[in-house]
């Protein structure tokens, strides 16, 4: 039920021509990942983490044109882009179901800052996907006498982090036999950890989570302190000086930090700029390092805050 709504989610928003081609290949939609419309270049998909070229199979490939792109925009916006603006202004909509669509065109500056995108050329539809128990093999790593221990998510782009947050958020709110429930607070920047669609989160993040849409995460976090107690703060992908320190600010009012940053292991984490200082001063209690080289979401390495090994593979 819940992938023919997913399936159904996407598919009302592409344009006919596209939507034809996506049923030709016959897909599973647990398994679609991205869609990507180019103006005058091939339809581009990413399934079961490979790139495809629509058509398969060695027919003639599909040219996205400008009405294609239109086309998915209209849909995607209500034949009402204007109204989107301050989204847009981001580089992305969200859609019901928590699905993410980056666009890329001509920018408008407003000062020094993006105000719109025009000119739309093109799309990138990002699929939202939960995976319910994700997180139960690291929950008792990063638990420590049912509290929460300061964790960080170590990942390349593609390799599951995201959805690994929001699976140990939900279980953290919730509580289970290794944490007991605990109020979190998710700042979510992009809208990828709750996929908040008109405000409400489509994706689940348990019954004690507050959710800050489209904040940027350091004013966020001072904020979620300030007006909402949370005992945890979730975040994903830190490394502005400004969300460094709201971290830091963060563990000294009490508050258990959940984060992720993109790198590809704990050394590489370590030497980055600005994050790799609470690194270096073991700020963080736990290390998760994850891969891609099996499937999205492989757990490579768990590391305590001394850089000892807990789990490997």
């Amino acid at each position: 039920m819940k992938e023919n709504r997913k399936r159904k989610q996407i598919l009302n928003i592409l344009a006919e021509n596209v939507r034809e081609y996506l049923l030709k290949e016959n897909l599973d939609f647990a398994e679609l990942q991205e869609i990507r419309l180019r103006t005058g270049k091939p339809l581009i998909i990413v399934y079961r983490n490979k790139e495809r070229v629509l058509p398969a199979g060695g027919a003639e490939k599909y040219t996205v044109t400008r009405e294609d792109v239109r086309e998915t925009m209209d849909y995607v916006s209500h034949y009402s882009l204007y109204a989107y603006e301050e989204e847009l202004s981001q580089g992305f909509l969200t859609i019901e179901g928590g699905h993410r669509v980056g666009v890329t065109g001509k920018v408008v500056l407003e000062g020094d800052k993006v105000k719109n995108i025009q000119y739309i050329s093109s799309v990138n539809i990002r699929m939202a996907h939960e995976k319910i128990g994700c997180a139960d093999r690291v929950l008792k790593h990063i638990t420590k006498n049912r509290e929460v221990c300061h964790t960080l998510i170590i990942s390349p782009p593609r390799c599951g982090k995201t959805t690994l947050i929001r699976d140990i958020v939900r279980q953290i709110s919730e509580g289970n036999d290794f944490v007991k429930g605990c109020t979190v607070g998710v700042v979510d920047e992009r809208s990828e950890i709750g996929g908040c669609y008109q405000g409400v989160a489509q994706n689940q993040l348990g019954m004690r989570t507050d959710i800050l849409d489209c904040c940027p995460k350091a004013q966020g976090m001072l904020m979620m302190i300030r007006s909402m107690a949370p005992q945890v703060l979730a975040i994903d992908e830190i490394g502005t000086c400004e969300e460094v320190r709201a971290v830091e600010y963060a563990m000294q009012c009490g508050c258990r930090l959940i984060a992720s940053v993109h790198a590809l292991n704990l050394e590489e984490a370590r030497e980055k700029p600005v994050l790799g200082e609470l690194v270096r001063k073991h700020r963080f209690e736990r290390y998760i390092v994850l891969g891609n080289s099996r499937h999205p979401g492989e757990i490579v390495h768990i590391y305590d805050g001394r850089g000892n090994l807990l789990c490997s593979g």
